[in-house]
């Protein structure tokens, strides 16, 4: 049984979201809780094994909140954020401080009873309950590793390497713990999709870019593959990469959903496959779910390279693990090896520690 307490400042929302986590009978809710003041002296008390944890609240905010229960309890926290710029700006900020995922609060409550809505936050608290505390240190402002290079300028430029990586639960801190390690010179262009909701997938790649030497942004229709250059598919559209005439280029479309998802890792990488004239590298990081299992079987039958991220560093072991059971992986990494296995593999001289 998994003893879960429920922190928001709405009693609304306590209510749905108890209703939802008790309609399965492997989750109870211990207790509920206003704010974060509150919820940490219940916390001490009642040792669940499981927070949901509202980001806006007063007298002790959210990440305030999380800030104590993870040097304290180290207990799997889920986040519950809305869903704008603001809310997503501060729930990347929570997964840096060691949330394990986030739930959107819709703006209507009533959709939480929506059956797929009420699947999602089961199977969520689930997955998170038994998620690996994330000991990843993720690179902030000012803290970049190694030399640091000017970024690639917006010029086209020839490069001999496509790097297709696709994440989920656990996703931004690795991929900022990852990008941060390859410099503006790679003689690559880097495509990633990270399972996340629109707006969020543009904070996490402006957040990515100030931190990183290559630039990163979120992939816009047309927009044409650049040396040095990353690019995160936007929340609700599948990215595709085709070659056009002597040039690489992204085409989004919100086709349906694949596995329940959109954006997903086995579209962008199937794609990436098909291209001829490129060494194709596949990474495959931390994440719940199987997405990515396919488009990595296509990155190496195409006669690309793949990688996938071990299970000690990775907060949930689901894509690697069935990455990894297609018999498709070179070669299975901690996160913080493999930047130094893409520049090998790129044929840059040197990496980047931190």
């Amino acid at each position: 049984m998994i003893k879960v307490l429920v922190v928001d400042d709405s009693i609304l929302i306590r209510k749905i979201l108890t209703d939802i986590l008790e309609s399965d009978n492997e989750i109870k809710v211990i207790d509920t809780a206003k704010n974060g003041q509150d919820a940490l002296e219940k916390i001490q008390s009642l040792k669940p094994d499981l927070v949901t944890l509202d980001i806006e609240m007063p007298i002790m905010d959210g990440i305030t909140t999380l800030k104590h229960i993870v040097s304290r309890y180290k207990l799997p926290v889920i986040m519950i954020s809305s869903l704008t710029s603001e809310g997503a700006e501060l729930t990347l900020k929570a997964l840096d401080h060691g949330a394990v995922d986030f739930l959107p609060k819709p703006t209507n409550v009533f959709s939480l009873k929506q059956v797929d809505i009420r699947n999602q936050i089961v199977e969520k608290v689930k997955v998170a309950a038994k998620a690996k505390f994330n000991t990843i240190k993720p690179i902030t402002k000012g803290e970049k590793p190694g030399i640091t290079i000017e970024k690639k300028q917006d010029i086209e430029e020839k490069f001999k390497n496509i790097i297709a990586m696709g994440t989920s639960t656990g996703g931004p801190r690795a991929l900022q713990a990852l990008i941060p390690q390859l410099p503006a010179n790679i003689d690559a262009s880097i495509v990633i999709v990270q399972h996340m909701p629109p707006k969020f997938t543009k904070s996490l790649a402006d957040r990515l870019n100030s931190v990183s030497n290559i630039r990163v942004k979120e992939a816009e229709e047309g927009d044409i593959l650049l040396k040095g250059h990353a690019y995160i598919a936007p929340g609700d559209f599948h990215l595709r990469v085709v070659k056009e005439m002597d040039k690489l280029v992204i085409r989004l479309d919100q086709e349906p959903e694949v596995l329940g998802l959109r954006p997903t890792v086995d579209k962008m990488m199937e794609s990436v496959a098909k291209i001829e004239g490129y060494e194709k590298i596949g990474v495959i990081l931390t994440g719940m779910g199987s997405d990515g299992k396919k488009g990595i079987k296509s990155i190496k039958e195409s006669g690309g390279f793949t990688i996938a991220q071990d299970e000690v560093t990775s907060v949930v072991f689901g894509m690697p693990k069935a990455a990894i059971s297609t018999n498709c992986i070179d070669i299975v990494l901690p996160i913080e090896k493999i930047g130094d296995k893409i520049l090998s593999k790129v044929g840059m001289k040197y990496g980047f520690r931190y």
